[in-house]
């Protein structure tokens, strides 16, 4: 008895009283804050709506016995001269990939106390993301208006092309475009010293919501763009 009583540790109540006990005194298992914990759950219920969006798109196209459109047609741009496909769509991935460093970078800097450095660099990842929406609407605006893809049809193929496209790239720029408004908030707070006392935690949880829509765009540019 005693060695189990040594056991179980000073203070803790064995079976089923114990773990009532461990629950009303708000035991934490995993020493994680509790911001950080619910944006991971967010994060994980985000991965599933978007894991469901790709591969009905992947359904949708194989299963189709329409042609489906060259995204290296659809999405080239002229300057001049011969159409450059895809420029703009890599333009806006080399952005994307461009504002997770300085997301990273803000981060760092928050840590380290730099609260100045960590406002400007969230506000420039702000920016590269407002600039990625910018060029997205540019592609909507290119797409509807120039070639008449609807989400209902598409005369340049399959009309399934525009239902997948319209959902799937507009529900990744309507994160970007909270992150965008996101990092603002939080960087404008840093700025104005509110989070001195409590410590910059909240730079990575922000950091963690910004790399996880970079990292979706990594998918959707694989299988949309390049597929």
């Amino acid at each position: 008895m005693a060695h189990d009583a040594t056991a179980l540790g000073a203070g803790l109540t064995p079976g089923l009283r114990g773990i009532g006990s461990d629950w009303a005194g708000d035991k934490q298992t995993f020493h994680v804050p509790w911001g950080k914990a619910m944006m991971w759950i967010f994060l994980l219920s985000d991965t599933f709506i978007f894991t469901c969006f790709l591969t009905g798109y992947m359904h949708v196209r194989a299963s189709t016995r329409i042609p489906w459109p060259n995204p290296s047609e659809v999405f080239a741009l002229s300057f001049g001269g011969e159409p450059i496909p895809l420029i703009l769509i890599a333009i806006m991935t080399f952005i994307l990939i461009t504002s997770s460093g300085t997301m990273a970078m803000a981060v760092n800097m928050g840590y380290r106390g730099h609260r100045a450095k960590t406002a400007s660099l969230m506000l420039m990842t702000a920016a590269l993301g407002a600039m990625f929406v910018g060029m997205q609407a540019f592609e909507w605006t290119k797409l509807i208006i120039d070639e008449g893809v609807r989400p209902w049809s598409n005369p340049m193929g399959a009309p399934q092309f525009g239902a997948v496209f319209f959902m799937i790239t507009g529900f990744h720029g309507l994160h970007v475009s909270i992150g965008v408004i996101y990092l603002t908030t939080v960087a404008m707070k840093v700025l104005r010293g509110d989070y001195k006392k409590r410590g910059y935690e909240i730079v990575e949880i922000t950091g963690l919501y910004w790399h996880f829509v970079d990292l979706v765009w990594v998918f959707i540019f694989a299988f949309f763009y390049l597929w």
